[in-house]
């Protein structure tokens, strides 16, 4: 490396030796370090690729790591808000539903109060007007034949026959003997 100058030499005979030295030792010394200095830069320039293509490659690392993770995070918050808006979906449907209820029942007393007919008041009356408007027909179609058939309520039992017939023989005895 750089020399180092030798102690204890003359100091008159040797002044001009010395300064001679010295600048030697200096001007060997500054050319050292500048071949150090080209020799890094030419070392640097060769491995100046490399070292770039590395940080390169680290640096595409890094980001595919980084996005990753930021879309394991965004996933995550997604699910998360998910998950809350269908709980308060429910439960706000829950809430009118409940609310419905109470102003159906509401309503449903108010027009029981004013005496306005239920669906279930409307739909008997529909039967019991379809039934009699089979039943006129009937009668009009059987008006002058024989009576329409006797339901099971309305037809006589076998005994309540027998008796009315035995009724009508004894009322037509009684005639007779008038």
């Amino acid at each position: 490396m750089v020399k180092k100058l030798q102690k204890g030499q003359g100091k008159d005979a040797d002044a001009g030796k010395s300064s001679e030295k010295l600048a030697e030792t200096i001007k060997d010394s500054a050319q050292q370090i500048w071949l150090a200095g080209l020799g890094a830069f030419s070392k640097a320039q060769e491995e100046g690729g490399r070292v770039f293509e590395a940080l390169v490659k680290e640096g595409v690392g890094l980001q595919r790591k980084t996005q990753s993770v930021a879309e394991g995070k965004l996933s995550e918050a997604s699910s998360r808000m998910t998950s809350m808006a269908t709980d308060l979906s429910s439960k706000a449907a829950g809430q009118w539903d409940k609310l419905e209820g109470i102003f159906e029942e509401r309503v449903s007393r108010a027009l029981k109060k004013l005496g306005v007919p239920t669906s279930r008041d409307i739909d008997a009356l529909a039967a019991r007007v379809e039934e009699l408007n089979r039943t006129v027909a009937a009668l009009r179609r059987g008006a002058g034949r024989t009576p329409p058939a006797k339901t099971g309520a309305e037809r006589p039992t076998a005994r309540a026959a027998k008796a009315a017939k035995t009724a009508r023989k004894r009322t037509a005895a009684r005639k007779a003997a008038e």
